[in-house]
């Protein structure tokens, strides 16, 4: 069990970063087959001296999570964004498994057939795949980043928000429950996805809102999208119940790589309070917790998200050379 002891906290680097402009559009795409699934990929291109990456998005998500971002990095990073089986733009699961360990092989088969070793960037459930990918293929992570990643409680509560999520984890309900949402409409259910991961939904451009509403509109017309959801969602709940000697706390302890951990003071889905334990759990890992920020740090605080990326890459590089 991990000790009480404070974790290291998070170096921010000094650099100057390019500025956020929230009108930028979503990095360009293509399409990669990977393990029979047509997966959509977003580029950003880094400068002359960037290293790979690649951003995982969570449950609910889409590349399109990580454009400011993205774009604060690119003279570090030379970024990619996928969305997952089943999310976003790209097509389903030829098997239907959604399961955390399959989301992980499929990022893993990404990494190794076209992009290599990277810094591996993870958001909520996108944090909790990349945890996996760490532990099972660490040679194909140089950093690991989780951004509020979806690690089990262990304490018994009641999902935050949406009152509609704890029942699409159940066998035959969750289908009613996305049916409900769906009669909502792109744009409510939008907003209620912003009010429930931004701790200032007010603050969030009109711009960012037309992009979700845009994103919810087109999985609305898949066949596949709701399963995708229901199924990602009971993988995710079946890694909360998975309490045996190889369960998610159990993995992170065997992680290698260097680890940023970061977490908004205010996130409705995933508590706060598990933040210090994830960042003593990793063996090489330091924390930064943010103030008045919510469920997703890389899109409510890009620049201090980036400024603390950075300072992660900046420390592993001179141990790499120091060493």
């Amino acid at each position: 069990m991990p000790d009480s002891t404070t974790p290291p906290a998070a170096r921010l680097a000094d650099d100057e970063l390019p500025t956020v402009d929230p009108s930028t559009p979503p990095w360009p795409s293509r399409i990669e087959p990977v393990a029979g699934v047509p997966l959509l990929v977003r580029s950003t291109p880094g400068g002359p001296r960037a290293e790979p990456a690649l951003y995982v998005h969570g449950l609910g998500g889409a590349s399109t999570n990580w454009t400011d971002l993205a774009g604060q990095l690119a003279p570090w990073l030379d970024g990619e964004a996928i969305d997952l089986p089943g999310f976003g733009r790209s097509g389903p699961a030829p098997d239907g498994d959604y399961s955390l360990g399959a989301h992980a092989r499929t990022v893993a088969n990404y990494l190794h057939r076209h992009r290599g070793p990277v810094h591996l960037i993870g958001n909520s459930m996108g944090g909790a795949i990349a945890i996996l990918v760490a532990v099972r293929r660490p040679e194909l992570v140089r950093t690991l980043t989780l951004i509020s990643p979806a690690v089990p409680d262990l304490r018994p509560r009641r999902l935050a928000g949406d009152p509609l999520l704890p029942l699409v984890a159940l066998p035959g309900v969750g289908a009613l429950a996305l049916r409900r949402l769906e009669r909502m409409g792109p744009e409510r259910r939008a907003r209620g996805m912003i009010e429930l991961c931004f701790a200032e939904p007010s603050l969030v451009p009109e711009h960012r809102v037309a992009e979700a509403v845009a994103e919810i509109r087109y999985r609305s017309g898949n066949a596949w999208s709701s399963d995708a959801f229901v199924r990602s969602l009971r993988g995710l709940i079946g890694s909360y119940v998975a309490m045996t000697p190889r369960s998610m706390w159990t993995r992170m302890a065997s992680i290698t790589a260097p680890t940023l951990v970061i977490w908004g003071d205010r996130d409705r889905l995933v508590n706060v309070s598990l933040a210090p334990r994830v960042a003593r759990t990793i063996p090489d890992a330091r924390l930064l917790v943010l103030p008045g920020v919510g469920h997703v740090a890389q899109m409510e605080r890009p620049q201090t998200t980036a400024r603390a990326i950075l300072g992660l890459l900046q420390d592993a590089s001179a141990r790499r050379s120091a060493g």
